[in-house]
């Protein structure tokens, strides 16, 4: 049964301090803890242990791990016939970690949906770090040397957190997204964790899974807590991730 109260963190506190993810609240769904810092120890633990930071600026540091889980399994990831159409005839490359700073910006530029965003300045910086220390990365599309759309997460072991992504050409995120779903379809990944479901993952194969389930199939997958380093060095075509 959840607590009906959040556990609040103090920056001192050690990476570990997190209660269970079976405290988390059940309204709203998923609140697990504040406070804190978004030092990189803290946010590695946290990721493996099935919680992500979420929150609005001037809101405190928030920690949630929601239930069900909204998560993209290997062979799950389909395209509608006419994306697949719009991919085959696409003249866009992917990059691979090239512009990291600039995808996780245009992540958090604003929407026609919603108001600001939670990618805050500190959320940046800290993923910058992240990124630097090889453990967050970014999947990009470019078209005639234009970044055009793309997503960023954590790679931890076999499992990818994916965090957001933005998409200026049509289609340029499913994209990105297929081009992450290859890596499942030759087992580097088992699992893409999306945290939160949305009309647009779930249109893209995505699905909710029970949080115990995704805990257990989380586990194995992030043990060693190893950096991810198979990312190809070169750009391909968007039309070579569907042959013929």
């Amino acid at each position: 049964m959840s607590n009906s109260r959040v556990v609040w963190l103090s920056p001192g506190d050690p990476s570990d301090a997190f209660p269970p993810v079976e405290a988390a609240l059940r309204e709203p769904d998923g609140l697990l803890a504040a406070g804190g810092d978004l030092a990189s120890e803290r946010l590695l633990y946290a990721y493996r242990s099935g919680i992500f930071p979420w929150y609005d600026e001037g809101q405190p540091l928030l920690w949630w791990s929601p239930d069900p889980r909204c998560v993209l399994r290997p062979g799950e990831f389909h395209l509608s016939r006419r994306s697949r159409r719009y991919v085959r005839q696409s003249t866009a490359e992917i990059r691979f970690n090239t512009a990291f700073s600039e995808v996780i910006c245009a992540c958090a530029g604003p929407r026609r949906s919603e108001q600001g965003t939670w990618i805050t300045p500190d959320m940046i910086t800290a993923y910058e770090q992240l990124n630097h220390d090889g453990w967050a990365h970014s999947i990009e599309i470019w078209r005639d040397e234009t970044l055009v759309g793309g997503l960023y997460g954590l790679a931890i072991g076999r499992a990818f957190f994916g965090e957001s992504m933005f998409s200026i050409d049509a289609n340029a995120s499913k994209i990105a997204l297929l081009a992450l779903s290859t890596k499942m379809a030759s087992a580097e990944f088992g699992i893409v964790d999306c945290q939160v479901l949305s009309a647009h993952l779930l249109s893209l194969g995505a699905a909710l899974m029970p949080r115990h389930e995704f805990m257990a199939m989380l586990q194995p997958l992030v043990e060693p807590a190893t950096r991810f380093e198979n990312w190809p060095s070169a750009p391909i075509s968007a039309r070579e991730l569907l042959p013929e």
